[in-house]
């Protein structure tokens, strides 16, 4: 028996008890007044006790229940109010009647709040199709060799964009996981051809060897990963180096000489909005992309991480043996 409820139980019914026990002493008082013999007094007293007690355990019971039945309910009560036990007074009802309206107001607000956010997602998500278009158009018209300089901000301008719709489909009800064995080297090198003009505009150097192994992950959402890894990597180093390599057993670390990180930024560098030191003096910083990364790897079974010297560089760490997922 639950003591904490025992206590509860006889705390509603003090008031009670104390009433029946003062009705008590009257009628025990009355009775010595009118000299009743003891006998009597007692037999009448035992009768009382009996019945008493046996009202306060079937209450004890019935209270218990009930207790059990609201909490059953409130654990349900994001999907339903109507597994109310029945109400024992006026003000009980009451209650419930309050706990019904706000749990439909609730459910109101939640459903208009719902409808609202998918209008939303949709027309964003019409609209970054949209902008592909004259992005598209502005490449062909504008070819890299004879103005790299606007060939690259071009490129950022569908790295952003890419990363908008990335945001809206990790919150659609629907993903697009296609989850199987790939060659890790393809998916590099597929994000290291992207960003190749910005390697050749800044002159950083790339020390990468195959890296011959698979990994069980989706090749698209790893593929927008590891190019976030590499444009921030590219973004913070001046000079220097990139260096791409595996470790056992199946670990992919991205380390650049960069500018590095702060050691108070490190350990928030992956929350939304974050951009630490280093966002604040590049005020293109979103604080989105390594959100995102992380959001993603969790969703993939990988992990993510990141170790920084202020002014050595940073290395970024993806876990691609983290936990087993299913081939399709």
């Amino acid at each position: 028996m639950n003591k904490k409820l025992f206590i509860a139980f006889f705390k509603e019914r003090l008031a009670a008890l104390l009433l029946f026990l003062l009705f008590c002493f009257i009628f025990a008082l009355v009775f010595v007044l009118f000299q009743i013999e003891a006998a009597a007094v007692l037999y009448a007293g035992a009768i009382c006790a009996f019945i008493g007690a046996v009202y306060l355990i079937l209450q004890f019971i019935r209270f218990c229940k009930k207790h059990r039945r609201l909490q059953t309910l409130l654990a349900e009560i994001t999907v339903t109010a109507d597994n109310m036990p029945a109400a024992d007074s006026v003000w009980e009802r009451d209650y419930q009647a309050i706990v019904h309206y706000l749990w439909e107001e609730l459910h109101r607000q939640a459903d208009e709040e719902n409808k609202r956010f998918d209008a939303m997602i949709q027309y964003y998500t019409t609209w970054v199709h949209q902008i592909k278009t004259p992005i598209a158009a502005l490449r062909m018209l504008l070819p890299s060799s004879e103005a790299p300089a606007a060939a690259g901000e071009l490129q950022k301008i569908e790295q952003y964009v890419e990363m908008v719709l990335c945001y809206l489909r990790l919150d659609s009800d629907v993903t697009d996981y296609v989850i199987k064995e790939y060659d890790l080297d393809e998916i590099v090198k597929q994000a290291v051809r992207k960003q190749a003009s910005f390697f050749i505009g800044k002159k950083i150097a790339l020390s990468y060897e195959p890296l011959h192994t698979k990994v069980l992950t989706d090749e698209k959402w790893l593929l927008f990963v590891i190019e976030q890894i590499l444009s921030n990597a590219l973004k913070y180093t001046k000079a220097g180096q990139i260096t791409i390599t595996l470790k056992p057993p199946k670990v992919l670390c991205i380390e650049d000489t960069g500018i590095g990180i702060a050691p108070e930024d490190l350990p928030r560098i992956f929350e939304s909005g974050f951009t630490g030191y280093n966002g604040r003096i590049d005020q293109r910083a979103s604080g989105l992309g390594l959100s995102l990364c992380r959001r993603i790897c969790k969703n993939l079974g990988h992990t993510i991480s990141a170790s920084s010297e202020p002014g050595k560089g940073t290395c970024v760490q993806i876990d691609l043996d983290s936990a087993p997922l299913k081939v399709e």
